[in-house]
């Protein structure tokens, strides 16, 4: 299960104010997660304080990252691409900007995300969950899973990540949030408001033999 990197390159462009996060006046952190848990509005769109604040398209930016896992992967002439945990969809319309003729997927469990997604690629997006894909064995070439999967408690995990093993052949890939220190331990605890899965490099290889997921991986540190 190697680990490489697509995303450093858009985490590292985010500044962060840690203890501003847990102490603003107005969204508290406990305000800001339970708003944030609803995955609506508030969520994508919102105050910056809660979340995004504001998730939109912007050019060129996940077409980095598709372009690089182009580069990386060994993909047909015409993929079938899965985005679990796909949001709004920016990086499956990237992928297609890049091969038109990819067959693009994604499932995701907000139904605001996926009304407010690109048209284009709107009749490809689903509405469910990571834990049940409605999918067949080994159906694509590509499953994608970035920022997703901590988001889940134990139990959903564990059905999330042997699901995407089965509905993907060879090629995967998912990026988590980790922490290799207590200093990363606690800024990714001020910062978080969707995280259930605080886990450890090693805690999260343990959880990929459990399951026997055999894709690719990154971790996110907070730093």
């Amino acid at each position: 299960m190697p680990e490489v990197d697509f995303m450093s390159v858009l985490h590292k462009s985010t500044k962060r104010d840690y203890l501003a996060r847990v102490n603003d006046p107005d969204f508290p952190k406990s305000r800001a997660a339970a708003l944030a848990k609803k995955f609506d509005f508030d969520y994508w769109d919102g105050d910056r304080r809660i979340c995004y604040g504001g998730y939109r398209y912007m050019e060129g930016r996940w077409e980095k990252v598709a372009q690089a896992m182009i580069n990386h992967y060994t993909l047909p002439e015409n993929p079938k691409i899965l985005d679990i945990g796909c949001g709004k969809g920016f990086l499956l319309y990237d992928f297609l900007k890049l091969m038109p003729s990819a067959e693009v997927y994604g499932i995701d469990s907000s139904s605001y995300a996926l009304s407010n997604c690109k048209p284009e690629i709107q009749n490809r997006l689903h509405f469910g969950s990571a834990t049940e894909l409605p999918w067949p064995d080994n159906y694509f070439d590509l499953v994608i899973s970035i920022n997703t999967l901590h988001c889940l408690h134990a139990q959903e995990l564990d059905l999330a990540l042997r699901e995407m093993e089965r509905v993907g052949k060879a090629q995967k890939y998912l990026c988590v949030e980790s922490w290799r220190n207590q200093s990363e331990k606690a800024n990714l605890l001020y910062w978080q408001v969707t995280c259930e899965a605080f886990h450890t490099p090693e805690a999260w290889h343990w959880w990929f033999d459990k399951t026997g997921y055999t894709g690719d991986h990154s971790f996110i540190y907070f730093e």
